[in-house]
């Protein structure tokens, strides 16, 4: 478990402090071809049951067969988790009635799961972060999906998704705020998409989460928890915690106790509402599927998988910071997700000097790049500034072809019409001005256009940034800025 809780997590109700405590389940459809147990496609967006074999629509006499590749990504999933990987596993049938799960039951894993005991490390803003660990994580399939507005009187049934693989990785109750809660979801979903292992899509449902919210007076026993299910949005896990918590304290203050059930968040409202009163494990009557033998695999199967892991997001953040000397928080961004980390690493290669421009190129990046990417919507993918450009104009700053304002004048070029960098800066004149002699020139018709500037910068010297601001602009931004720093400050004698 966590340290005790800081007092500005805690929730300030009628008649005291609240403490909360959160635990997720997050599903994460796994990424493969085929479905857990039959060949058929997993592929999104296909006509209404034109994924579905015989196996997904329980026919009679059609047996599971376990998807090798699906364990394998379980597996490297429990490997970037830091987890306890299982050698032998079971997979149980979990039994409960629903229109879109033909078999009558969902094929899953209880008490041997693939993977035991992880943990993940949450940055949260401020330098913060908190570990929270991971209980478990199994391979089950998933079920269809039902479509209420296609008929009057009907509902129809589209198989698509009925079984595919399922991870579910169930946290401990070790969080205590809503922004640690997006904070871990976010971590998670970052580590899938580094190992592959899950798309991390959360709009087409292929990440999601059931959140578990209880509240308590701060060092007393946990509270009874309610489950919210099926979020798929980091900002309405969110806005979720917040309204549940209130929920439950202002029942409790009102004397009121809290019942144990699933409920559904309602982003149009901003609130929850109740779904049905929650289950528990002996309520669906667990037992191991006949049909599927126990997994079983060799340490050295776990080892090949172990080898063959890319470098994950913390391990990236350390070298960045220790190798490039970045800031935690620069390191951080750019780590984040696997393909802005990827487009860094390519504009490092291709640097002419790493240790000197390193971290002026994540300063451009995290700043220009993606600022300029997140105003206009687009992703990294789909920057019309390559690597190979962006690292051109790193290099043009860092031996002094260019300064810092020209530079931004050539991402603008470079941004809407495109073009290799230095021959812009041949073309277009761009080249920043380094002549002592002709800078000296318009340092000295600037100071003899202002003697009244020049007694005020004598008396308060931190007016000399009038003078460099009139000695850029005279010269059009192309002066290099140091030179007119030293050339200022020894003509004022400052």
């Amino acid at each position: 478990m966590n340290a005790p809780v800081k007092s500005s997590k805690l929730i300030k109700g009628a008649t005291g402090d609240w403490e909360m405590v959160i635990g997720l389940e997050v599903h994460a459809q796994v990424t493969s071809n085929s479905k857990l147990f039959s060949g058929a496609s997993t592929e999104f967006g296909g006509a209404p049951n034109d994924h579905v074999s015989l196996v997904d629509a329980a026919m009679p006499g059609m047996l599971p067969v376990i998807n090798e590749e699906c364990v394998a990504q379980a597996v490297r999933t429990g490997l970037g988790l830091k987890a306890q990987i299982n050698l032998k596993s079971t997979f149980d049938r979990k039994n409960y009635f629903y229109p879109d799960l033909p078999q009558g039951y969902q094929i899953s894993q209880y008490k041997s799961p693939i993977v035991g005991e992880g943990a993940v490390v949450v940055d949260l803003p401020g330098g913060e972060s908190v570990t929270v660990g991971i209980e478990r994580l199994h391979l089950e399939q998933d079920a269809g999906k039902l479509l209420h507005d296609q008929h009057p009187s009907m509902s129809f049934v589209d198989l698509n998704r009925s079984g595919v693989a399922l991870m579910e990785i169930v946290s401990k109750p070790d969080i205590r705020s809503a922004e640690e809660a997006q904070g871990y979801v976010a971590k998670l979903r970052s580590i899938l998409r580094y190992l592959g292992t899950c798309d991390g899509d959360m709009e087409k449902g292929n990440l999601r989460a059931d959140v578990n919210v209880s509240v308590r007076r701060p060092g007393e026993g946990l509270g009874t928890r309610c489950e919210i299910k099926n979020m798929n949005s980091i900002r309405f896990i969110g806005q979720a915690i917040h309204y549940e918590a209130r929920r439950q304290i202002g029942i409790l203050e009102d004397g009121g106790t809290i019942d144990q059930e699933t409920r559904l968040y309602d982003p149009n409202k901003g609130e929850t509402r109740s779904m049905r009163s929650k289950e528990e494990a002996h309520d669906y009557r667990y037992f191991p599927d006949p049909d599927l033998l126990p997994l079983e695999f060799t340490a050295d199967y776990v080892e090949a998988l172990k080898s063959k892991l890319p470098e994950l997001p913390d391990e990236k953040r350390e070298r960045f910071i220790a190798e490039v000397g970045l800031t935690p928080y620069d390191a951080g961004v750019l780590v984040a997700e696997r393909e802005s980390a990827d487009f860094y690493e390519a504009v490092l290669a291709r640097l002419a000097d790493k240790a000197r421009d390193g971290k002026l190129a994540a300063n451009w990046v995290i700043n220009e790049l993606f600022g300029r990417l997140n105003k206009e919507g687009q992703d990294i993918a789909s920057s019309p500034v390559s690597a190979e450009q962006m690292a051109a104009i790193i290099d043009l700053i860092g031996e002094g072809t260019i300064s810092g304002k020209i530079a931004k004048d050539l991402f603008e070029i470079v941004w809407t019409k495109g073009g290799d960098p230095k021959a812009l800066v041949d073309s277009l004149g761009m080249k920043q001005v380094t002549d002592l002699g002709a800078i000296e020139k318009v340092v000295d018709d600037i100071i003899a256009a202002n003697p009244d500037k020049v007694e005020q910068a004598r008396a308060k010297p931190q007016l000399m940034g009038w003078f460099v601001g009139q000695v850029m602009k005279s010269s059009g931004g192309k002066a290099n800025p140091q030179a007119v720093n030293d050339l200022l400050k020894a003509k004022l004698g400052i």
